[in-house]
């Protein structure tokens, strides 16, 4: 992570094996609010390669001096030689504190500790693709955008936000030509975007990918459901968790192997408590992305707050411990 006292290009503690220093080699207002990153590594070696719809986890330091890791989705070419991650980070005020770091505490030089890519929304072979991005989550799909234009298959992007000053990376966008749609807002009677027109008509071959406010990313996913798309067809990412809802109380979970009883208190998720009181289990992403975490419950009624399971997966009761909560005072899972 960035040492922000220095006035030069700093050099933060030993990294850890598994996490890669980077430097900023460029730092740039994209757009209101909205800053862009371009990565390199330290040393000039070669980053590692990645396929579109991949992430990085930036070290940060949170209000307190708090040490955190946060995602950001990689916008570069997948195919871009030598590799760059171009990254864009929407300034949140009211956020835990990761982006106020990235936005004010950072300056071209700067040396940054990553993770490795990972990638839970790679794009699947498809007669078809279409594309929806709102706001910052034009980050994957622009990557989509260029694999698969390079590679020659068929694909729509649509691209929203609140307005031309909030719209980052609008130019590499355009460059798309009549195959790209920009709109403005949310509304389709005041020229925004028209989800309800995009998804109005499923065909077989054809494959979805949305990225942006959990509120679209909502919307899109309850359109496909409604028009009558195939499970597994539509295809979305987020990094932070869903809000808790009214009426979430706690609930008591049961690991079946040892029949433990814990108590996961209503602001807590089931995953971290289950951790934290010893049991094991396997995860990753922490926001309902991955599936990494799912879960064969016994008994009980899960609350799927997902992105990731199919249809058919919560018909056969599994869920996601990371986000999920319950329906039913008390699970038993598979565990």
């Amino acid at each position: 992570m960035a040492d922000t006292n220095a006035s030069t290009a700093t050099v933060a503690a030993e990294a850890p094996p598994e996490l890669l220093r980077v430097r900023i080699a460029k730092l740039r207002m994209e757009a209101e609010d909205i800053r862009g990153l371009e990565l390199t590594t330290e040393n000039g070696a070669p980053l590692p390669a990645f396929k579109a719809g991949a992430h990085i986890d930036i070290g940060v330091i949170l209000p307190g001096k708090e040490r955190a890791m946060r995602s950001y989705s990689i916008a570069s070419p997948p195919s871009e030689q030598p590799f760059t991650y171009h990254l864009v980070i929407q300034y949140e005020e009211h956020g835990t504190g990761g982006s106020i770091f990235l936005h004010e505490r950072l300056k071209q030089g700067y040396i940054l500790e990553i993770t490795q890519p990972k990638n839970f929304f790679e794009i699947k072979d498809a007669e078809h693709s279409i594309l929806v991005a709102g706001g910052v989550g034009i980050a994957p799909i622009l990557a989509m955008a260029h694999e698969l234009a390079e590679g020659q298959k068929s694909f729509e992007l649509h691209y929203t936000a609140h307005s031309p000053q909030r719209m980052a990376m609008k130019t590499q966008v355009e460059a798309f030509g009549p195959t790209a749609k920009i709109t403005f807002g949310r509304d389709p009677k005041n020229g925004g975007i028209d989800l309800r027109t995009i998804l109005s008509q499923p065909k077989p071959g054809t494959q979805v990918y949305v990225c942006g406010p959990h509120g679209m990313i909502d919307e899109v996913h309850a359109l496909a459901h409604q028009f009558g798309w195939a499970d597994g067809t539509v295809h979305s990412e987020v990094f932070k968790k869903p809000d808790p809802r009214p009426g979430d109380g706690p609930v008591d979970v049961v690991i079946r192997s040892t029949g433990q009883v814990i108590q996961v208190p209503a602001k807590a998720s089931i995953l971290d408590t289950i951790l934290a009181a010893g049991v094991k289990q396997d995860y990753d992403c922490r926001v309902g992305t991955c599936g990494t975490c799912s879960v064969q419950v016994l008994e009980g009624t899960p609350d799927h707050r997902d992105n990731v399971l199919l249809d058919s997966e919560r018909a056969s009761n599994r869920m996601c411990t990371c986000v999920s909560r319950s329906k039913t005072p008390r699970l038993v899972l598979d565990l």
